[in-house]
């Protein structure tokens, strides 16, 4: 047992385990997550190659951590080919859905390969004149009422499939998502950082004044000082829909909460055992929900109750923000505990016994179940968008270069 103030905390027989899982994880991504496609070399965590949004971001936040940043800049570039001129990017590849727009992460993905490479000149020209109208198109076209909130397609769209109680049917286009709203005031705080590092001071001003006008709005439309809990608003009614999801709790992780509201939602849902701190914590849809169920097969995979990694590892995040260091790191422990309780890695996890749910194995957004708890020791957090970015920490950790083809 080495020195290193994470394997003392994990422990040696819990490192050298989350070391072979790493290794064997970075071995799926080499062998069966790089594709070919029109001419590029890209990243996917899905065997069916499929290409998404989201996971995307995720995906490169893993890879970030053993020092591998190509694949930022090859999707999204072949996401921005594909654009409409009115700015629609579509949020997939291989299968389109119409009016499904890209969720809004791209422009963070963006500023994490800059981050990583100090390549500050890309994205440019037409590219970036791309990203642009990317991110206007939200604004433009998915916000009827004009309230400056946009709305999702449906619960499809936001990614957290069978939501539909809360997000809505496809192409209903009617809920204005906390989580929505709460990717798009980072987006455009990314794209503020990258304005202002392309030397367009009036354009980084401006996209620094608009996340600040939607943080206040997204504080105050979503928040139910009654429940003391962020819903998302039916725009054609006006009405909050009153449904407890872990999208609730994004603004933690974005800081559009206050300090009251964030102790309030902490307090009284995330780490309620009835509501969404099961066994395996975090559910994704509170157990008090009527619909609430961990074996549901009803729409896409399952998020009315179960455990997905990306959302425990923004909450990590947030929490640690909000003060709440004790209950991230309780929130670390259990993931990477729940990573490796199962064989393989998987796509999503059944939050009262932890059994692996979906893919079999998962090479994507899951990987970071076990980077949550090294990052919290560390104090590192890649997500925030104004530190310097701590590429290939990981590799060097566990002296695992993601080129390492050797057992």
């Amino acid at each position: 047992m080495t020195d290193h103030p994470v394997e003392r905390a994990l422990g040696a027989e819990t490192f050298a385990r989350l070391r072979a899982r790493l290794r064997e994880t970075n071995a799926l991504i080499r062998e069966r997550g790089i594709r070919e496609y029109e001419g590029r070399r890209l990243v996917t965590g899905y065997s069916s190659r499929e290409f998404y949004d989201w996971d995307l971001y995720f995906e490169n936040l893993y890879l970030a951590a053993f020092g591998v940043a190509e694949f930022c800049r090859s999707n999204l570039e072949a996401f921005l080919a594909r654009q409409l001129v009115n700015g629609f990017t579509a949020r997939t590849l291989l299968k389109i859905r119409p009016y499904q727009q890209f969720k809004p992460f791209l422009a963070q993905i963006a500023l994490l390969y800059c981050r990583q490479t100090g390549e500050w000149s890309w994205p440019d020209g037409a590219l970036w004149e791309r990203l642009v109208r990317y991110l206007d198109y939200w604004f433009w076209y998915c916000d009827f009422d004009k309230n400056g909130l946009a709305v999702w397609d449906s619960a499809d769209h936001s990614g957290m499939d069978n939501q539909i109680r809360r997000a809505g049917a496809y192409g209903e286009q009617r809920v204005e998502g906390v989580d929505l709203n709460c990717y798009l005031l980072r987006e455009l705080e990314a794209m503020a950082i990258l304005a202002e590092r392309r030397g367009d001071a009036p354009a980084a001003e401006n996209y620094r004044a608009h996340a600040r006008g939607l943080r206040e709005t997204a504080g105050r439309v979503f928040w139910d000082d009654g429940a003391g809990f962020f819903f998302d608003r039916d725009e054609r009614s006006g009405e909050r829909i009153r449904v407890k999801s872990a999208a609730g709790f994004i603004p933690l992780w974005t800081g559009a909460a206050s300090p009251e509201q964030a102790e309030r939602l902490v307090k009284e849902h995330l780490a309620n055992p009835a509501e969404f701190w099961l066994a395996w914590p975090v559910a994704s849809w509170a157990a008090d929900e009527p619909d609430y169920g961990q074996e549901l097969h009803d729409w896409g995979c399952n998020w009315r109750g179960t455990t997905w990694i990306p959302v425990n590892y923004m909450l990590m995040h947030g929490l640690i923000r909000y003060g709440f260091r004790e209950l991230a790191e309780t929130l670390a422990r259990r993931s990477l505990e729940l990573v490796l309780k199962n064989p393989a890695t998987r796509e999503y996890y059944n939050a009262e016994t932890g059994a692996g749910l979906g893919l079999d194995p998962f090479w994507g957004w899951s990987n970071l179940g076990c980077l949550m708890l090294p990052e919290l020791l560390l104090g590192l957090d890649p997500t925030d968008q104004e530190r310097p970015f701590p590429a290939g920490w990981a590799a060097g950790l566990f002296e695992l270069p993601f080129t390492e083809e050797k057992p």
